[in-house]
């Protein structure tokens, strides 16, 4: 069975595409759309918990905020590591670190756009909570993905 290779965007004609071009777009294009996908489920279980404390449990908008983004960043740093940027860590002391900096990441955009500008949009502004939601959670993913790929799963040039 001949393998399939990666396929580059600006090489796709759009009269030819064939599953074959579909799978070398996805091997060329794997990370970033292991990231969406991931990303996606991670803004999934970031409203599904939202929704619970907030809703049906009456739990205060922005603690609500902060407990969804809790969640989801547990689910986020499995499947980053795992699926999407395929890090290996082969000591405990590698793993540590790796963790501690997603974490610290995650704390970062977490306090800046999850609870600090929901905070700001619900409350100085007044904008309904689920429309912030939304606007926050696109912040969140953009700047996740840059955080992710430049800082805690960055390859070393001999593990590229």
């Amino acid at each position: 069975m001949k393998e399939i290779e990666k396929v580059k965007l600006k090489d796709v004609k759009l009269n030819k595409i064939s599953i074959k071009t579909i799978i070398g777009l996805y091997l060329e294009y794997k990370e970033m759309i292991n990231y969406l996908i991931f990303g996606v489920l991670s803004t999934v279980v970031n409203f599904v918990t939202y929704y619970v404390f907030a809703r049906l449990i009456g739990v205060d908008e922005v603690i609500s905020s902060g407990l969804s983004w809790f969640f989801s960043v547990l689910f986020a740093y499995i499947t980053n590591k795992i699926f999407v940027f395929e890090s290996k860590t082969h000591t405990i002391k590698e793993f540590i670190k790796e963790m501690v900096s997603f974490f610290l990441a995650r704390i970062v955009s977490g306090a800046l756009c999850d609870v600090g500008t929901f905070a700001i949009m619900i409350k100085v502004f007044n904008i309904n909570d689920i429309i912030a939601k939304i606007v926050t959670q696109i912040m969140v993913i953009i700047l996740n993905y840059i955080l992710s790929k430049s800082i805690v799963f960055k390859k070393s040039k001999n593990n590229k």
